[in-house]
């Protein structure tokens, strides 16, 4: 009897554990006990915002997946692309462009020429300038003064800074004295601005009637073992000063003017430069002192002899630019003898031999007075452009005189251009 009842309560037993176990699978499909389980949840999918807001404009929730609305889904992701690509990837905003970085050197009575190189550059760039400006210190509050009064608009489009002339200490005396004033500070540049990887060079005695940014665009066309760029000092061997009376190398068949120059300073520091005075190469700032003991009683202007001597031993590192990026009196005071100016205009107007004021040239002064009596804010096209081509008919007794189609063809490409877009005043 015993084992009859003790067999009827297990029947019992399981009967209530069964009948519980069914109940709570009844009530808590999940298996987790209302909650209170540690067994795992079932994952819930996460559909985003615009995919749901997409099925309900088309009246259907579910079919947010389905097949028959994925061509907007495709639609989406192709804007999506496309705005990332306008804005650089990634959904960002892109960085403004760096700007172009542009250095001269101003010593004496230099303030009134270097301001109107300053305006040219300025009035014509489209990309923003940051202005290296290294000055004998009397001259520091002259600078500020004239910059400051520019107005805003023209004032938005660059930043400057001012420096102290500096030579190394141990040979100042000699580095200042060579040649012009200061002129040689330029040698200098990579080994003082560190932190800028690229700029532009220009003599004070330059203006510019093309924008900077093309002659910035030469740095793309720099190979892996180029360093500068800079135009050819004559274009004809028998009239060239460099092959007639050098008593040192030089680079070519006609040497190199430094007045405007291309550097990639960043590459000049790390390159080591093949020299005559040893059989390793030396670093920059190794090799100028050595050249100017080597050749200071056979140079004769200055620091450019230098860069020829340096790129005549190391002719890859250099890239030639066209004559009209560098278009002085040399290249029309015996007649037109730069073939690019021909074809395309001047690009860049180099006074030397100080021909902005004196009358030996009146073509070239009556461009750089145009351009300093311009005033900012006024119809470039009818108050520098036109007076400029009235006056230009008076210089027609001189050979330069009767190039000066060529003179105001590259300037008056560059107003109409500009003149297109609003100035931002």
């Amino acid at each position: 009897m015993r084992r009859y009842l003790r067999a009827l309560v297990l029947c019992t037993l399981f009967a209530v554990f069964s009948g519980l176990y069914a109940y709570s699978k009844l009530f808590y499909p999940d298996g987790g006990g209302g909650g209170g389980g540690t067994g795992p949840r079932r994952r819930t999918s996460i559909v985003p915002s615009w995919r749901v807001a997409a099925g309900r404009r088309g009246g259907s929730p579910d079919k947010t997946t389905g097949p028959e609305n994925q061509h907007w889904y495709n639609r989406y992701i192709m804007r999506q692309r496309q705005r990332g690509q306008a804005d650089g990837g990634g959904g960002r905003q892109t960085s403004p462009p760096s700007p172009m970085h542009l250095a001269v050197v101003a010593c004496g009575q230099r303030l009134e020429e270097t301001m109107t190189m300053l305006k040219s550059a300025v009035l014509l760039s489209r990309k923003r300038l940051c202005l290296h400006i290294f000055a004998e210190d009397q001259l520091h509050s002259s600078f500020m003064e004239a910059l400051e009064s520019w107005p805003v608009f023209i004032r938005s489009r660059f930043h400057y800074t001012l420096y102290s002339i500096s030579f190394p200490s141990d040979n100042a005396v000699e580095w200042k004295k060579l040649f012009k004033p200061c002129a040689s500070q330029r040698l200098f540049l990579p080994l003082i601005l560190k932190q800028v990887d690229s700029l532009v060079y220009v003599d004070s005695d330059i203006l510019f009637l093309q924008p900077v940014d093309r002659l910035w665009d030469f740095l793309s066309q720099f190979n892996s073992t180029q360093l500068a760029a800079v135009a050819p000092e004559h274009e004809e061997p028998r009239i060239a000063w460099y092959s007639r009376f050098a008593r040192h190398p030089y680079y070519g068949r006609t040497g190199i003017n430094s007045g405007v120059m291309l550097m990639n300073l960043t590459r000049i520091r790390n390159t080591y430069f093949k020299n005559d005075m040893t059989s390793v190469g030396l670093r920059w700032d190794e090799l100028l002192m050595p050249l100017l003991q080597k050749y200071k009683l056979n140079i004769t202007w200055g620091d450019q002899d230098l860069l020829n001597i340096i790129f005549h031993h190391n002719p890859e590192r250099l890239l030639e630019f066209p004559c009209q990026w560098n278009y002085r009196p040399d290249h029309c005071i015996y007649g037109s003898n730069c073939a690019s100016a021909e074809e395309s205009g001047v690009y860049i107007l180099h006074g030397n031999r100080g021909v902005y004021h004196n009358n030996k040239q009146p073509a070239f002064r009556a461009i750089y007075n145009a351009i300093q009596q311009y005033t900012f804010g006024a119809d470039p096209l009818t108050s520098l452009l036109v007076p400029l081509e009235e006056v230009l008919q008076n210089t027609t007794n001189t050979y330069c005189g009767k190039s000066h189609e060529l003179l105001t063809k590259g300037l008056a490409q560059s107003l109409a251009v500009n003149n297109s877009v609003p100035s931002g005043r």
